[in-house]
């Protein structure tokens, strides 16, 4: 099917892709009085005194705000907010789909982290989370610490923690198909923005793998480059302990795993042919991998995971941010924390009860997925 035509015809026919419904009708003068005026006054004036009990008389305890700038979408990068449009609808409509969660599309005409942050301040109270979404990085790391610092509502950029969390859950599994450990595995993620910078801290804190190995457009993040920016220099701190230097070429000779957030068709047969026996091949970029699958398998891979849906091994951020958000709102969680990550990712794993090389990760239509990872966040 082609799904570029078939997205065209269906976004225009619907003229959008979610609306918004009442929980009751106002077929009557007396519904009309009870929600509106003069009824509402008083459960105004309530919350106006008693402010902490908002969630109980409004429907904060139920949405989620998904902010986008348009600066990072998809694989088409800065796109512009309007062109994001599209996209944050089709994540509010997964919101209601798997989580039952009121989501509304929110873009921001504004690109620098200051902006945002107090454009996102602003619109804060009519929400009961914030779901960040395709903001660029650097200023993605930015923007999403001050929120959750400033803010007292959960707060998740989805790029960055749902993709980290998704990348654990599968790795467990294909860890244990093809008879390794994180622990004793040396990784290499090509791709350090939002995506790949949040699966090495992940990483790190669940497993501290032997050797965990990060890499730019530039090659390897290591002690001979003076061109790493703050976040790529916290990132050398536990990465690359052998301090070596090089390209993807050279950091992936003798590697356990590959992990791909970067551009299509940048990793070659070659290449996979020099990492250790029956490699672990997460190839997740979009909307073409790293290497094709079939390339993949052929050089030696036993795994191979991507974001598609038309492979095996799908890894979407679908699999987490409903049921993360879902957890947070229904037990009033102020902080999405990394052993809410972790425990996530676990539960998810626990899915597949018996993993194969083909089945490591839930199916993103798995109707248990939401309510598992919902029950982690508490």
């Amino acid at each position: 099917m082609n799904y570029a035509d078939k997205a065209m015809e269906t976004h225009k026919k619907l003229r959008g892709k979610i609306t918004v419904n009442t929980k009751d009708s106002l077929d009557s003068l007396e519904k009309l009085s009870t929600y509106y005026t003069p009824g509402v006054g008083a459960v105004s004036d309530y919350i106006a005194k008693h402010p902490e009990q908002t969630r109980n008389y409004t429907w904060t305890n139920n949405s989620v705000a998904v902010v986008s700038d348009g600066s990072a979408v998809l694989g088409l990068g800065n796109i512009g907010p309007r062109a994001a449009l599209p996209v944050m609808e089709g994540k509010a409509m997964i919101f209601k789909q798997f989580a039952g969660i009121d989501a509304i599309p929110i873009v921001l005409d504004v690109h620098t982290a200051d902006e945002i942050v107090e454009a996102v301040k602003a619109i804060a109270p009519s929400f009961g989370g914030i779901n960040l979404e395709d903001i660029a990085a650097p200023i993605c790391f930015e923007v999403e610490k001050r929120l959750k610092k400033e803010l007292n509502i959960p707060v998740m950029h989805d790029d960055q923690h749902g993709t980290a969390i998704v990348v654990l859950a599968g790795l467990i599994n294909a860890t244990k198909v093809a008879g390794k450990s994180l622990e004793d595995s040396r990784i290499v993620c090509l791709g350090v923005g939002a995506a790949g910078t949040a699966i090495l801290k992940l990483l790190f804190k669940y497993a501290n793998p032997k050797e965990l190995i990060a890499v730019d457009s530039k090659g390897i993040l290591s002690s001979n480059r003076d061109d790493l920016n703050p976040e790529k220099y916290e990132l050398f701190k536990f990465t690359n302990k052998g301090d070596i230097h090089g390209t993807i070429e050279d950091a992936l000779v003798g590697a356990d795993i590959f992990i791909g957030v970067s551009k299509p068709d940048v990793i070659t047969k070659d290449m996979i042919k020099t990492m250790s026996k029956d490699p672990i091949i997460f190839a997740m970029a979009n909307p073409n991998p790293e290497i094709q699958p079939k390339d993949a398998i052929e050089a030696g891979a036993l795994i191979m995971a991507t974001g598609r849906s038309d492979f095996p091994n799908q890894v979407n951020n679908a699999l987490v941010f409903p049921g993360i958000f879902r957890g947070a709102l229904d037990n009033d969680v102020e902080h999405i924390t990394d052993e809410h990550k972790i425990k996530a990712a676990e539960a998810l794993a626990s899915l597949v009860e018996h993993p194969t090389k083909d089945l490591i990760i839930p199916s993103v239509l798995d109707s248990r997925v939401a309510s598992v990872v919902a029950k982690t966040i508490i």
